[in-house]
């Protein structure tokens, strides 16, 4: 077998491969000598069939196999003597020629092939002492806990029919016909739907029109639905709902005591507030860490400047670029209503790309050097998390499917090794906690950066408008 580097550009590499026919007709030969001894053919003794009459009956179908063996090992092979590791699996090219194909196969020319492939980058890992991050830190009160606890409470109330008008906090019971431009529409409709006014089940202002309501009475509610509704369809659009009140019913009066506790499965009414409690910490937890992750992250793509692979740049942009442009059908919007063009948004989301694929090499780099591990048991748990997002009837064939296919399995494992690259590595920078507001956890970044880099755009445009005035003048 002959290997030749054609290609050593950057990351990008080419190799062709040349396998001489007396190399093919030695592992056919081989591969014919074994069917000799197993095959069981009509009218030859076992293992007395002759070399000549299995090769005219065998000979193509056993030297196809060859090629593919040849074709399916090689690869590995040559990148390990290379000391080489590829981004994605390397791109195989052949003859697509069918009369120098049949010649191959028939044992009277060199299969010659090519691969070519991206190289992972060397990464030098540098010193992180010097990161500096500042974890914001929300201490849970008291009255958050109570209300959330009261919340609980709330869903497990009874409601007894009164008779009289509804006010806040009544359930009523009704049937609606929801019209657009006089017509009903799809999913507009319901019978003996049930809302608690003031929960903010329905439409914004659908249910302050339910007050004063009693059972029998029927109204015409009018409402707009939000800009941003799922259903585009409907999203900015006054609709009218034809509502008939069947019944007005009042809470029962809210208990939060060890009785209500019990209902939920708790010995006491303490158990529930240090469950709560818990439940809103590990809430607002997970803010804080991933806001810490985040300048992690911009900390290490400052430190990190390197080529990566093109075809995981592409991979990850078309997986940004799906989801992003799947968002926006469902919204029923378009670039212009972002207040950008698809050729600013395809540029902005392949520079997120580059920095991810940047990132994603840069903590995996951290994560072997340190010695990450992901246990048996973590994967176990991770991917009946991803198994349970299907539908129950599905959960044995993905599961399998998740078993079978060791590079979709990788996927599982990948986040739950870079979760642990960014804990090894907050161990090892300045972290110093500073205490926020729940406001403060719970402001977006990338809405305020958005909010900097809008006002900074402004400016630009009146410099704009105001350089072209001055030189209208000029002239």
């Amino acid at each position: 077998m002959q290997v030749s580097e054609t290609l050593n550009s950057g990351l990008k590499r080419e190799i062709k491969v040349t396998v001489p026919a007396e190399d093919l007709e030695s592992r056919l030969a081989e591969r014919l000598e074994d069917a000799k001894k197993k095959v069981r053919l009509k009218g030859f003794r076992p293992g007395k069939v002759p070399i000549q009459h299995l090769r005219r009956i065998y000979g193509k179908s056993f030297m196809a196999e060859v090629v593919n063996e040849i074709v399916s090992d090689t690869p590995r092979s040559i990148l390990e003597d290379r000391g080489e590791k590829a981004a994605m699996q390397p791109e195989i090219s052949m003859t697509e020629d069918e009369k120098e194909a049949e010649k191959i196969l028939a044992g009277g020319a060199n299969f010659e092939f090519s691969m070519s492939y991206e190289i992972l980058p060397p990464i030098e890992l540098k010193d992180v002492s010097d990161i500096k991050i500042t974890r914001p830190v929300y201490d849970v009160p008291e009255d958050e806990v109570e209300e959330q606890v009261k919340r609980v409470a709330d869903s497990t109330r009874t409601y007894q029919p009164k008779d009289g008008k509804a006010e806040d906090g009544d359930k009523v019971t009704m049937d609606y016909v929801g019209k657009l431009d006089g017509e009903p529409f799809e999913g507009g409709s319901a019978t003996d739907s049930e809302v608690v006014i003031g929960h903010g089940q329905f439409i914004p202002g659908f249910e302050e029109q339910l007050v004063g309501g009693k059972a029998g009475d029927a109204k015409t509610i009018t409402v707009t639905f939000p800009e941003d509704y799922a259903a585009a369809h409907l999203a900015g659009k006054e609709v009218e709902f034809e509502v008939t009140v069947k019944e007005v019913a009042q809470a029962d009066e809210l208990q939060i005591d060890d009785e209500l506790a019990k209902k939920l499965g708790l010995e006491s009414a303490d158990k529930l507030r240090e469950i709560v409690r818990g439940q809103l910490e590990n809430q607002f937890g997970q803010v804080t860490r991933q806001k810490s992750k985040r300048q992690l992250l911009d900390a290490l793509d400052e430190k990190y400047k390197f080529e990566v692979p093109e075809a995981l740049v592409e991979s990850e942009f078309n997986n940004i670029w799906s989801q992003v442009t799947r968002d926006l059908e469902q919204a029923g919007r378009t670039f212009e209503d972002e207040d950008t063009t698809e050729e600013e948004a395809r540029e902005e989301y392949r520079k997120l790309a580059d920095r991810r694929v940047r990132l994603g090499l840069v903590l995996a780099q951290i994560g072997e050097e340190a010695g990450v591990q992901v246990s048996d048991e973590e994967m176990q748990r991770a991917l009946i998390d991803t198994i349970r997002r299907y539908p129950e009837h599905q959960q044995q064939e993905i599961y399998d499917f998740y078993r079978q296919n060791p590079q979709a399995l990788n996927n599982v494992r990948a986040p739950l090794f870079e979760e642990k690259a960014v804990d090894h590595l907050l161990s090892q920078v300045e972290v110093t906690d500073k205490k926020v507001s729940r406001e403060e956890l719970l402001a977006d970044d990338e809405d305020e950066a958005g909010e900097k880099a809008a006002e900074e755009k402004k400016k630009a445009s009146t410099k704009k408008k105001a350089s072209k005035k001055a030189e209208a003048e000029t002239e």
